[in-house]
């Protein structure tokens, strides 16, 4: 049986992409690492991703490789750089950034993509992994993360599709939700917005499975 690790930053996350999972590839034994001060961290320290930030996802994966993981999915997207030096130190496994497989989907679509997130560094982190013939418009649904760690997720969902009606009239094509945790508010942009919808989770399973199955 082929085992998971998945790694978070934010609580938000863990429950996304288990149920995404289940739907798409139940067979897979899963791990959950979690460490939400990740995030907590990167937002209130204002250092960046500095050596100590990169030394701790590199712990994370050691323990995750040590266990017998067979592959690594990272759930949080603002993290890029550090967990691209995790896949270069174990290069034998497939290691995933969150946001990896939604962008080789959103590369192979045609029109400007609006990309929404709810937490503001993952807007300064993410675009410059796209593509450059990928035209952007970026979106911060200001306050659905505080509403989401609040428990009410009825705003989480509804200032993200206000964010995604937004982008079809600034003349987008399709909406990207950059965050594992938004993956929850996909019926709510459709709904706002007429507009197809990337997630992060779906795009990361199919990927992950097609990667390991082709390994076997």
């Amino acid at each position: 049986m082929t085992r998971i690790a998945l790694i978070h930053a934010l609580a938000h996350s863990v429950a996304p992409i288990n149920a995404g999972f289940e739907r798409d590839w139940p067979e897979a034994l899963r791990m959950n690492l979690l460490d939400d001060s990740l995030s907590a961290d990167l937002a209130r320290e204002g250092r960046g991703l500095d050596a100590a930030m990169h030394e701790r996802f590199q712990r994370l994966a050691q323990y995750a490789v040590d266990t017998g993981a067979q592959g690594i999915l990272f759930t949080c997207s603002a993290f890029g750089p550090c967990i691209e030096a995790v896949a270069r130190r174990h290069a034998g496994i497939p290691v995933l950034k969150p946001n990896e497989a939604m962008i080789a989907e959103a590369a192979a679509g045609a029109g400007k993509l609006g990309l929404i997130a709810t937490f503001g560094p993952t807007l300064e982190s993410m675009p410059p992994e796209f593509p450059a013939d990928v035209e952007l418009e970026l979106a911060l649904a200001e306050g659905a993360l505080d509403a989401l760690n609040a428990g009410d997720t009825r705003t989480h969902d509804e200032r993200i599709a206000v964010q995604a009606d937004a982008l079809r009239d600034k003349g987008c094509t399709r909406i990207a939700l950059a965050q594992f945790s938004m993956a929850r508010a996909r019926a709510a942009c459709e709904a706002a917005s007429g507009l197809p919808v990337l997630t992060t989770v779906d795009s990361a399973v199919r990927a992950l499975r097609t990667r390991l199955t082709r390994r076997s």
